[in-house]
């Protein structure tokens, strides 16, 4: 992966990747906790069994700047395995966000730092500090009806989130951003009155 294909994947709008393909978007459930986000990062995934705060730890250490760390709570949506403290080391980590298949908790806090963070809600039921032989990080997830591998690229912003092979982002990219180039011209037909029979596809 070059970081060109990053760079290009943060000039698209991301709808607009929905008008080509059908697979990688994520639950709408999961949503910015913060406003105003954009991101795009390769996931490091931890997968978190029975309220194991321990492999989030160990998720936050496998972190390098510009990860986005993808957590699966395996259907718990009840404990929060990210708050304030995680979140801090995250963006120490230099993440690019966290995004959680659950919840998270110290809500004003994680907004302060700035760091992106996505997730079904909030709550102050958290996870604890115990291991287990279950939890497991760098592996293949499930995250929001949508399989996660470890270097899979994560896009999201206040739409939502996306999911892709690095390949699968490649192949789609021109389409996308030539869509985007063509359409201020539509928006700006649309506002000078142009009958929307000339305009739209029929």
């Amino acid at each position: 992966m070059t970081q060109t294909l990053l760079q290009d994947l943060t000039a698209l709008s991301y709808p607009t990747i929905g008008h080509f393909l059908e697979g990688g978007f994520v639950s709408p459930d999961i949503q910015s906790l913060l406003e105003g986000v954009k991101v795009a990062g390769p996931a490091v995934t931890v997968r978190i069994a029975d309220r194991d705060a321990i492999a989030m730890n160990r998720a936050l250490l496998a972190l390098r700047p510009g990860d986005v760390l993808v957590v699966d709570m395996l259907g718990d949506h009840r404990h929060a395995p990210i708050g304030a403290v995680t979140a801090a080391a995250a963006h120490a980590q230099g993440a690019a966000a966290v995004v959680v298949d659950g919840v998270a908790t110290d809500v004003q806090e994680l907004r302060q730092t700035g760091l992106p963070v996505f997730a079904r809600g909030t709550s102050c039921l958290t996870t604890k500090r115990v291991g287990n032989g279950t939890s497991a990080v760098n592996v293949p997830v499930h995250f929001g009806g949508v399989k996660v591998s470890p270097g899979d690229l994560v896009l999201g912003d206040d739409n939502g989130l996306i999911v892709l092979s690095q390949e699968a982002a490649a192949g789609v990219l021109q389409q996308a951003l030539e869509s985007d180039a063509a359409e201020p011209a539509i928006l700006a037909r649309i506002a000078a009155g142009e009958s929307l029979d000339t305009i739209l596809a029929l």
